[in-house]
């Protein structure tokens, strides 16, 4: 129970932070740390059944991860993105990666256990094994989780919104408009602070540096060579000296950014090629020398029976074919025939690389682990037999995302199950036990990712008013009409970020994906007036909620089946990242922060600072000990992330009532001397100055 409900808070916390930052941070190490303070404060609880909730709980993370990471790429190519879709998918996809691990358990984990270390695994068994000597971590979580929820209450803008919660400067130096159609933005919210503490100064400043060259040197280069130009530069539908930071950053830099991704991705994948072989290889001879050798006796080496496993996996097969053929996504039905495909498809990519992240985990960790680069090549290798049968409608798009999305939901799912089972191993835990626990995990932490995900699709999604004179009886490439759409009232935001409610009407639904005429997204056709009069923007692949893994994707699948890319930007991006890589620098991490918004990477980046110095004064003081995963101010950091998470998601919830009740936020701060930007980073400096205070303070004994 304990560890189910630890699994929908994580679950959820790291969906609203994932989709948001573009990358996850582990969850076993803070869950096992609440759960011993949980249990103890209980009555006096067992290694064991710590070990169990955190387990249980772990499992969330790991499905949220593999979600995010794809099917939000269904809004990018046009369709809805259905609770019920999410929530079926993830329970496959997870069950899948579980059922395909447990035959390895024994080589990987066990027989291989000098060579495999699986560092979070093992970290997170150190912590369990504190606790049960009587270490006390729990009290620097909660208190991020206090002040950092605090903190977020007056900053959400959703909530008190006491002060602005991205402060904003957009450069225009003297007569040369120097650095203009450039901005300096920041997110000033805790969980980002903790992120860039947790990945560490080397990895928020390299992701920072992606932001860096985007939003101060790519878009102002935009602006100047494009201001002049009297028409729009294609993929924008306005011209370049009309264009506002924000939608410079969604025509161009996004397409060059997604671009940069795939092609880190793919570098990333062939760099681990040779241990993806070993991995495949060890794997296949594991299982035929399971054939051979019975499971033990032992308590700590009963694994669930083969049965299980062999019969759970068929299943699961079968269910996917019916949910594909009987339950399709709306407006893209696909044959029997192809929907067989895509279930077989994701057997056999799903067993290839839950084998390798299974046992990459073991040798670099799940933070290194190329989930994107392995489902990047599954869409790859899906959209090109997509391509030879000539199935490259629309439809098979989606059908594709689905495969790519549950190969990722299984990897990542097998990558985090290799870390627990390792823990369990070091503790003395029976591993058909932490199975079970694994699938009561995925079957409760779905429902928590499924309605996270959705509820930020619909809090971030805005209504914008435009006027544009549209011929809807003809034919206008990119752009399809997907009927009769009505609504009484809407609450459009302006320009300048007021709103109004606009009295509704019976529309026409448009849908734009690669037109010359319209950016991507949902318009509202009035036939009685001949216009658009309302851009629809959902919530995800907004600024606030980029996606860029899931953009990414999406990005893939339009290139080989629709042959609609701004190939110009996407290239530009390879190429960048081919430089990068050239100069040595990791480019996964600097494409992801080319791709977000400036205002992410720079909050991400404020965390890395405070752990820069928090090593510097702990070089001075001639403490030798390095920071880890349980240190103090990883601990006070991950309290951060989870309060960021618990009370922004209470503000998407006030969006969503403000929406169905018809009425402004009833809570919020009224304009005051604290509605300036300098306040906003006035006091998020005083939070990183908590994080390094806390950080420095040692933990009581």
């Amino acid at each position: 129970m304990l560890g189910c409900i630890f699994g929908l808070i994580f679950g959820a916390v790291t969906v609203y932070v994932g989709i948001e930052a573009g990358l996850t941070v582990a969850a076993s190490i803070p869950i096992a740390v609440l759960s011993i303070s949980v249990l103890r404060a209980l009555g006096r609880a067992s290694i064991l059944e710590n070990n169990i909730v955190q387990t249980t709980g772990n499992a969330g993370q790991s499905i949220a991860a593999g979600v995010i990471f794809t099917l939000p790429a269904l809004i990018f190519l046009g369709f809805d993105l259905e609770y019920f879709r999410i929530f079926v998918l993830a329970m496959l996809g997870g069950w899948l990666g579980l059922l395909f691990m447990i035959p390895l358990r024994r080589q990987l984990i066990v027989e291989e256990h000098g060579t495999l270390t699986y560092p979070e695994g093992t970290a997170c068994a150190d912590v369990l094994l504190a606790g049960e000597r009587g270490g006390s971590f729990a009290s620097r979580v909660f208190l991020g989780l206090g002040l950092g929820s605090l903190y977020t209450l007056f900053q959400n803008s959703d909530i008190f919104g006491a002060w602005p919660d991205t402060p904003n400067y957009e450069p225009d130096l003297g007569k040369q408009h120097i650095l203009k159609g450039s901005a300096v933005r920041l997110d000033a919210v805790p969980e980002y602070l903790g992120v860039g503490y947790i990945i560490g100064t080397r990895v928020a400043g390299t992701m920072f540096a992606g932001g860096v060259f985007s939003w101060l040197v790519l878009m102002p280069a935009i602006y100047f060579f494009g201001s002049r130009l009297a028409g729009p530069l294609y993929p924008a539908v306005k011209p370049v000296a009309q264009m506002s930071p924000g939608e410079m950053w969604i025509a161009y830099v996004r397409p060059m950014g997604a671009g940069a991704v795939a092609a880190s991705g793919l570098i990333t994948l062939i760099k681990t090629i040779p241990t993806i072989v070993g991995a495949l290889k060890a794997g296949l001879g594991n299982l035929r020398k399971s054939k051979e050798v019975l499971a033990s006796e032992e308590r700590t080496d009963r694994d669930l029976p083969m049965w299980v496993v062999v019969g759970g996996s068929v299943a699961l097969v079968a269910l996917m074919w019916i949910f594909l053929t009987f339950k399709p996504v709306p407006g893209a039905q696909t044959g029997m025939l192809a929907n067989l495909a895509a279930s077989l498809l994701i057997v056999i990519f799903g067993f290839l690389f839950v084998t390798v992240s299974s046992r990459i985990v073991g040798l670099i960790g799940s933070s290194a682990n190329p989930i994107s680069g392995m489902t990047i090549a599954t869409l790859m290798a899906t959209a090109a037999i997509f391509l030879v049968k000539g199935w490259t409608a629309p439809a098979y798009g989606a059908l594709a995302i689905t495969v790519g999305g549950v190969v990722c939901i299984a990897s990542a799912n097998a990558g985090d199950t290799s870390q627990d089972l390792k823990t369990g191993y070091i503790v003395g835990a029976t591993p058909w036990k932490q199975q079970l626990a694994l699938m009561i995990g995925v079957c409760v932490s779905t429902f928590a990712v499924g309605i996270t995900l959705s509820m930020v699709n619909l809090g971030y999604e805005e209504f914008h008013p435009m006027t544009k004179t549209w011929d809807v009886s003809a034919a206008h490439d990119g752009v399809q009409n997907q009927g009769t759409f009505t609504r009484k009232e809407f609450r459009v935001t302006e320009p300048d970020r007021t709103q109004q409610t606009l009295e509704g009407s019976s529309y026409v639904l448009l849908n734009a994906v690669g037109s010359h005429e319209l950016a991507d997204g949902k318009y509202l056709y009035n036939p009685a007036t001949k216009t658009i009069e309302v851009e629809w923007t959902p919530g995800i692949g907004s600024e606030k909620a980029a996606a860029p893994q899931a953009r990414l994707m999406a990005t893939v699948i339009n290139g080989i089946l629709q042959q609609k890319l701004p190939w110009g930007l996407v290239l530009l991006g390879v190429f960048l990242v081919i430089a990068i890589e050239l100069m040595g620098v990791r480019s996964l991490t600097f494409a992801v922060g080319s791709y977000l918004s400036i205002a992410t990477t720079f909050a991400i980046f404020l965390g890395g600072v405070a752990r820069w110095m928090v090593d510097r004064a702990a070089a001075r003081a001639g403490e030798t000990s390095e920071e880890s995963e349980i240190s103090p101010g990883s601990l006070y950091a991950s309290g951060l992330i989870a309060a960021g998470g618990i009370v922004g998601l209470m503000g998407v919830g006030m969006k969503l009532l403000e929406r169905v009740m018809h009425r402004d936020n009833p809570v919020q701060f009224p304009h005051t001397f604290l509605s300036h930007d300098w306040v906003s980073v006035l006091m998020f400096a005083l939070l990183a100055g908590s994080l390094y205070y806390f950080a420095r303070k040692p933990l009581e004994k």
